[in-house]
């Protein structure tokens, strides 16, 4: 499985720099229309959609959205606020799982929810690219996930005690929440150091970080318990040693939506 592992990020790792660094304008909404493309062939099955026509119709469903999208950027605001309200009522969902799985068990509801999941997310990214910064943006809030992640995993171990929501994965405790905050804080300080923030900007920024930190907490969880209602431990084999695509974006399609909103919050909203 390690050897798998490695072998999958080798390829994989490269692939996922040039398309989110190099690429621009319609290649770049291309190369993530694809890839939440591949996300929603994934979460149909998840949806209870297990038959090959209906995930694939559902794929090609997310990829014309995200492209109408593409074609109408005044709907971003809109749609990212429409992502923020979802992860907030998906946080409830998770703390109220499984009793809060009768609000949302239906196969059409779940189709719905991948929608509120996937395509804001694009829609951050496409605005990252627009905006000042432009890859520094990308760079930043993915450092902020995988710095969390580590964190997080680390605390876990060393400390975990109190289970973070057992019903939706048991494997996650309190403290590493705490040491993953810990970590993308530090995080956030050393960046404010090195650009020489005001004590304010400083402050605001530990604050954004707190909540896009929070979030990908709950965009991890939110996936966990619709695997777990699914039965299913991994969104797919895509990615061998490495579950699926939803598996490896899961956190990020909370935290995008959540960072790309405090930032036009903060005066970058500017298409």
């Amino acid at each position: 499985m390690l050897k798998q592992r490695i072998i999958t990020a080798l390829w994989l790792l490269p692939l996922a720099l040039a398309g989110f660094f190099w690429l621009d304008g319609g290649w770049f909404a291309l190369f993530i229309g694809a890839v939440i493309s591949l996300g929603a062939w994934e979460w149909a099955q998840l949806a209870g959609f297990s038959a090959q026509a209906q995930r694939v119709a559902y794929a090609a469903l997310v990829a014309v959205l995200a492209y109408g999208l593409y074609l109408l950027p005044g709907l971003a605001p809109w749609l990212l606020l429409l992502g923020v309200l979802w992860w907030l009522v998906a946080t409830l969902l998770v703390l109220g799982y499984p009793a809060s799985s009768r609000y949302w068990n239906s196969g059409v509801s779940r189709l719905l929810i991948g929608l509120l999941i996937l395509l804001p997310a694009w829609q951050g990214l496409q605005l990252f690219k627009q905006w000042p910064l432009a890859n520094w943006l990308i760079l930043a809030v993915m450092v902020l996930v995988w710095g969390a992640d580590i964190g997080a995993y680390f605390a876990g171990r060393a400390f975990g005690k109190r289970k973070l929501a057992p019903a939706v994965s048991p494997g996650k405790s309190w403290e590493g929440v705490y040491g993953g905050l810990a970590a993308a804080l530090l995080i956030c300080l050393g960046t404010a150091l090195y650009r020489h923030w005001s004590l304010s900007e400083t402050l605001l920024a530990l604050a954004g970080t707190a909540l896009v930190v929070f979030s990908s907490v709950v965009g991890d969880l939110t996936e966990s318990m619709f695997k777990r209602q699914s039965g299913v431990k991994d969104s797919s084999n895509l990615l061998p040693g490495h579950g699926g695509v939803l598996d490896r974006i899961d956190s990020l399609t909370a935290a995008i939506p959540v960072f790309a909103a405090l930032l036009w919050l903060a005066g970058w909203g500017v298409l």
